[in-house]
């Protein structure tokens, strides 16, 4: 690999105006010094997005390196638009970047760097949650705590080394484009069917502490409800689609759901002892949301346990209603692994 191999910056955005030029101007500020281009996939946005996309592709348009261009992804669906934007790049690094994603200065340099290193077919690291207001303060706080998303490294840090899925991801594009891209049919949990090929591959997928990407939270409790029931509906799918890769990491939220709805119905209608369930889950929360606010206003430390709350009871909703004719649609499109003669940038490290 050249020392600065030229890389394709891939992002598929919708209803990103509030976040679309910070996260494209931290591309082209990025400290690398090979060739970049950056591939906007558009979905349908009833905001500003589309109208700043066009800024922002005026505003390039002179430029050698870092232009920005976009492609339509009129479906709106994340592997549809990714797709789409790997489809319209060119060069050899593909990165994924989501359109309220800030990387940090060396992201890039970092990541080709450890491809190199470690003979991975896509690297990643730390999705940073970070927020703007009190209550994007607490869903950062909840979403980078272990009360909150138990031992995912890519929340919480972790040692470098190998990984079933990372967050976002750096890639070889021999190793896109011999899996064919993304599966279409994950609307969401597409980053982890795409590596989990790439690994039946022989790929290496690699996790480094060292990436770091600027996560904006959901604004709204609403938003984030409905982020996380579709993370628990789609990890469901990933869990049929999958046999055995589901652990008690994911199994306790829905666990959760269930003792907390029985208990409000025992202590309802039989006993008050039936209240100790969800009391006991409230005071957990309550004691787990005290590190993790550490050092944030009083404001946004009280919203800590709503946040985890939602967030923990919207991914057990949304695992356990999960529907069975879904994971058979997606099973049926299943695309096995490809597995390529040469092996030789697909090595794990």
């Amino acid at each position: 690999m050249p020392e600065h191999p030229a890389v394709s910056v891939i992002m598929p955005v919708l209803n990103e105006e509030r976040h679309l030029r910070g996260a494209v101007t931290a591309i082209l500020e990025q400290e690398y010094d090979g060739e970049m281009e950056v591939v906007v996939a558009l979905g349908p946005s009833t905001d500003r997005t589309d109208e700043i996309a066009a800024e922002l592709v005026r505003e390039t348009e002179f430029r050698t390196s870092g232009r920005v261009r976009t492609v339509p992804n009129p479906t709106g669906r994340t592997p549809a638009a990714l797709n789409a934007a790997i489809a319209a790049s060119r060069h050899p690094i593909v990165v994924r970047v989501d359109g309220h994603g800030i990387l940090s200065p060396n992201y890039i340099a970092t990541a080709v760097r450890l491809l190199e290193e470690t003979g991975a077919a896509n690297v990643g690291g730390i999705m940073h949650a970070e927020g703007e207001n009190d209550w994007e303060h607490a869903v950062a706080a909840a979403m980078t705590s272990k009360i909150g998303v138990g031992n995912a490294v890519f929340h919480t840090g972790g040692q470098a080394g190998p990984a079933e899925t990372v967050y976002l991801g750096v890639f070889r594009r021999e190793a896109l484009e011999q899996q064919g891209g993304y599966n279409v049919e994950f609307i969401r949990a597409q980053d982890w069917e795409l590596n989990y090929r790439i690994r039946e591959a022989g790929g290496g997928i690699w996790f480094s502490p060292e990436l770091l990407v600027s996560y904006r939270p959901r604004p709204t409790v609403k938003a984030l409800a409905k982020q996380y029931k579709d993370y628990g509906r789609w990890r469901h799918v990933v869990a049929r689609y999958h046999a055995g890769s589901i652990n008690l990491r994911y199994l306790a939220p829905p666990a959760a759901v269930v003792a907390i709805a029985a208990g409000v119905v025992v202590g309802a209608a039989l006993t008050p002892w039936g209240f100790v369930i969800p009391a006991g889950y409230l005071a957990a929360i309550t004691a787990g949301s005290v590190p993790a606010g550490r050092g944030l206003p009083l404001k946004a430390r009280l919203q800590i346990p709503v946040a985890l709350a939602t967030m923990h009871m919207s991914w057990g909703f949304g695992f356990l209603t999960s529907p069975r004719s879904l994971a058979r649609k997606v099973i049926a499109s299943r695309r096995p692994a490809v597995t390529s003669v040469d092996h030789d940038n697909t090595r794990t490290a």
